[in-house]
């Protein structure tokens, strides 16, 4: 029978507490223990993919085609274990099942309230799809211990806990301790309130991380154990870490792994924790042998959590050839100023990557960063309307005029549409009972067949892969003739020969677009072979600068 983590916020907001249960996850995969990580989100939204970045960062896609909260991308990318959706839930879908098995009459007439029903949705959701070999599942609950919105997973926590036994499972209550300046002290009240709030609801943790900037004493642990009823060896500290790669070694020193285990009476009898696979990541982060500068032009520059699977993948692109990757992050929007000068921009740049996004805003900024990578034999990568992006461009290049995407407005050349717009009937009738159809958002993992004497298919080993995808418009393959004739290749098309999915230039140092966006498979100790091998490129592109 599988244990249960339940892990929630206090104070404030943006503690970490998904990289605090991803960290713990790893320690617990270095004891021997198979884990899964799942999130509870209190807002109403069903879920995040109609959020825009500005307010919750980037969308992470799992295989089986769940837009989640961007925490699952860091339970990946510190664990191995692949997301599914049954790992992420929210009110808005919790309420959205309720209220369509009211209307099925699945209640008998009963009044529906949040006890038992919203409760019961929720302790359903904890409890569901878990394997049998499992050890530990994480729970993560968003948001801060005294919301109105979380107060129902509150309230189903502490049902759950009561009904698999309090040996069963273990609470742990993030918080921060702030360090007042003028004082020059660390303040403990905030995390004794927050613990009185959260024990009001019926939950007594067993552990408490404090987030601070300064070491937390030993009196200052004492103090808070005493009035938040905790071992003083469970009040562990969390300083800020000069890396996120850092945090699971940094906790392990602060014994949250060995307290958790203590909990659940386990920790005489489990083995001592194997963090080989962390010192190596640290050593290849920490002692880099050169550096690169990558330029990012995109449509979400101001927020970097917006594309937070990116940044970390092309950290882990680093780690492969052991380099620091500096990255600039560039507006597109800038560069369709008349007076932008686009080559004082990117000239200092060892390689440019176009990611992912949607709209027009920025589109002839991105192709114009595209038409340098081209000319000026700058290596180039192209994520989703990236690659849509460098279509476009090769086909303008081939004197395609007007060539564009549907998804701007109206085009007399759609080099870029919605599946529906330009496949045949019959085509269109194939995918339909394949139930594959690009009119409408293409989610998850789709497989490719890449050319044998491709590019990417000596950087991937092989000609068959599997990919996760988030869009709704694709490259129109009826261009296909004219942009190879262009050089623009496409060296990946998906099985059934209909959808480009990815292109290169052959007689380019590193030219790729992909329709897919391997930055959500990419992980420390695996990075993306893409990534790995487009950071070698600019190493070679930075020897020549």
């Amino acid at each position: 029978m599988a244990r249960f983590i339940f892990i929630t916020g206090g104070v404030v907001s943006s503690l970490g507490k998904g990289l605090m249960a991803a960290s713990l996850a790893a320690l617990l995969q270095a004891r021997g223990y198979k884990v899964r990580l799942r999130k509870l989100d209190p807002y109403l939204n069903v879920d995040p993919g109609t959020m825009s970045p500005y307010q919750h960062g980037e969308v992470y896609v799992t295989d089986d085609g769940a837009e989640t909260d961007l925490d699952l991308g860091h339970y990946e990318r510190f664990t191995g274990v692949p997301a599914r959706q049954s790992d992420n839930v929210t009110t808005g879908r919790i309420y959205q099942n309720i209220i369509a098995a009211e209307r099925r009459g699945d209640y008998l007439g009963a009044t529906v309230q949040v006890i038992p029903h919203v409760t019961n949705a929720i302790k359903s959701f904890i409890s569901s799809d878990i394997s049998p070999e499992c050890d530990f599942v994480i729970c993560e609950v968003g948001g801060t211990v005294g919301d109105i919105e979380s107060l129902p997973f509150m309230e189903a926590i502490r049902q759950f806990r009561n009904e698999i036994g309090r040996g069963n499972s273990v609470s742990i209550h993030t918080t921060l301790v702030p360090y007042l300046a003028a004082a020059g002290e660390l303040k403990t009240k905030p995390t004794q309130h927050s613990v009185r709030e959260l024990t009001s609801l019926g939950i007594q943790p067993e552990i408490i991380v404090c987030r601070t900037e300064h070491p937390l004493p030993d009196t200052e642990r004492a103090k808070i154990a005493l009035f938040c009823n905790v071992r003083k060896e469970a009040v562990i500290p969390a300083l800020d870490a000069k890396s996120i790669y850092a945090v699971p070694a940094q906790y392990s020193e602060a014994g949250l792994d060995a307290e958790v285990l203590r909990a659940f009476d386990l920790l005489d009898s489990a083995q001592t924790p194997d963090m080989r696979r962390w010192e190596d990541v640290l050593d290849r982060l920490f002692n880099p042998e050169g550096e690169v500068t990558i330029g990012v032009v995109g449509k979400y520059v101001g927020l970097p959590d917006a594309y937070k699977s990116l940044t970390e993948a092309l950290v882990h692109g680093g780690m492969a050839n052991r380099v620091k990757v500096n990255i600039r992050w560039l507006d597109a929007e800038l560069f369709e100023h008349p007076e932008a000068d686009i080559p004082a921009q990117l000239e200092p740049l060892h390689a440019i990557l176009v990611p992912g996004g949607f709209g027009e805003r920025g589109s002839e900024g991105k192709i114009a960063s595209v038409t340098f990578a081209r000319e000026r034999g700058v290596p180039f990568f192209g994520i989703c309307l990236g690659m849509q992006m460098a279509c476009i461009e090769a086909a303008r290049a081939a004197g395609v005029e007007g060539a564009s995407s549907t998804e701007f407005g109206e085009t007399a050349e759609p080099v870029v549409g919605l599946i529906t717009e330009w496949m045949s009937k019959e085509g269109l009738q194939k995918r339909e009972a394949t139930g594959d159809l690009g009119g409408t958002m293409r989610l998850g993992a789709y497989p490719a067949a890449l050319s044998g004497n491709s590019h990417v298919s000596a950087i991937y080993g092989g000609t068959e892969i599997s990919e996760r995808h988030r869009h709704r418009y694709e490259v129109n393959a009826h261009y296909r003739d004219r942009l190879e004739q262009n050089g623009l290749v496409f060296s990946g098309m998906s099985p059934d020969g209909q959808l480009p999915e990815i292109v290169e230039r052959p007689d380019h140092p590193w030219f790729i677009g992909v329709q897919f966006h391997p930055e959500l498979k990419s992980k420390p100790f695996d990075p993306h072979p893409l990534f790995a091998s487009f950071i070698e490129a600019a190493v070679k592109q930075s020897r020549l600068v």
